[in-house]
């Protein structure tokens, strides 16, 4: 070379040919792996990602809301669920939310793929749903689903599974209630599938006082230490997948690292080997999603 000018040039020509090669990609880490079941004909981790802490809904307070509503922005969401394929999350859990799909392109633009179970805000036609957000399973929105429990309104609840089934994707009923489960299995629906909270967190304040003779009522969700046993309970007793959610009682057992494998570990400890559970993250301050993808390959023994 006749000049260090020359070199540097040349060793930077030399660096972008080699990072277009093929070979450079094999460099890059391989995707790690997680426990898998098998569900409306794909292969989904046993752990799937939430879409809560996106667009803000903590379920703890207005402040958390508005923090996690600030700091996930379209190129974040979409980062962090490049992150979730990376550590072996195959399954998301996407919303009706205004910029859902809007920041499923750009992941998807970035080379990201995932199975979507989507919950419906029945916005438009079923049909238009499915072949917007790309879904191969949609499921009744879970707290429309309690209010018209509440209401002894159920037939509109089946004639939405009706309509996804039409649709040709898998079908699912959300709801925080064990009861909505046990009565969709009682009338012998047609679903594939339920999305259930390990929670109860729809109690009327009426419920409440009646179980607790509690006032004034609690100023947030009221999240009672011997719910997820039932809802558990009614989980292993569908032959149909349960996807449970709110395992960490929306944060409120995440005060430890210790908490949160008890956490799991309890859930899948008392749920079905086909059954999985759904974890929403903000990994502004730590590396949830490695974190979580970690705690389940060592609860269920799982090397990737």
């Amino acid at each position: 070379m006749n000049s260090r000018r020359d070199f540097l040039k040349s060793s930077a020509g030399l660096a972008a040919t080699w990072a277009a090669s093929p070979m450079a990609g094999a460099q890059s880490p391989p995707a790690a792996s997680l426990p898998k079941v098998h569900f409306g004909g794909a292969e989904i981790s046993r752990l799937v990602m939430g879409c809560n802490q996106f667009y803000g809904y903590s379920h703890f307070n207005t402040l958390l809301d508005q923090l996690m509503v600030e700091w996930n922005t379209s190129d974040r969401v979409s980062q962090t669920l490049l992150q979730c394929q990376q550590n072996g999350i195959n399954t998301y859990q996407s919303s009706h939310h205004a910029r859902e799909l809007a920041d499923l392109d750009l992941f998807r633009a970035k080379g990201g793929n995932m199975h979507l179970i989507h919950v419906d805000g029945e916005k438009g036609p079923v049909e238009e749903t499915v072949r917007r957000s790309g879904a191969f399973a949609l499921y009744h929105h879970g707290e429309v689903t309690d209010r018209l429990f509440r209401a002894g309104q159920m037939d509109q609840v089946e004639e939405y599974t009706k309509k996804v089934r039409q649709a040709g994707v898998k079908v699912g009923i959300g709801t925080h209630k064990p009861e909505v489960v046990e009565y969709a299995e009682e009338h012998g629906w047609d679903v594939d599938f339920y999305v259930l909270c390990a929670y109860n967190r729809t109690r009327t304040p009426e419920e409440i006082r009646r179980m607790l003779g509690v006032l004034p009522l609690p100023a947030s969700e009221l999240y009672l230490e011997t719910d997820p046993h039932r809802a558990y309970q009614v989980a292993r007793k569908t032959s149909k997948t349960c996807f449970l959610f709110k395992v960490l009682a929306a944060g409120r057992l995440a005060r430890s690292p210790e908490m949160v494998d008890q956490a799991f570990k309890d859930a899948f400890d008392n749920i079905k080997p086909q059954d999985c559970i759904i974890v929403g993250m903000f990994p502004r301050f730590q590396d949830e999603v490695k974190e979580n993808c970690d705690r389940v390959r060592r609860i269920l023994n799982f090397k990737s």
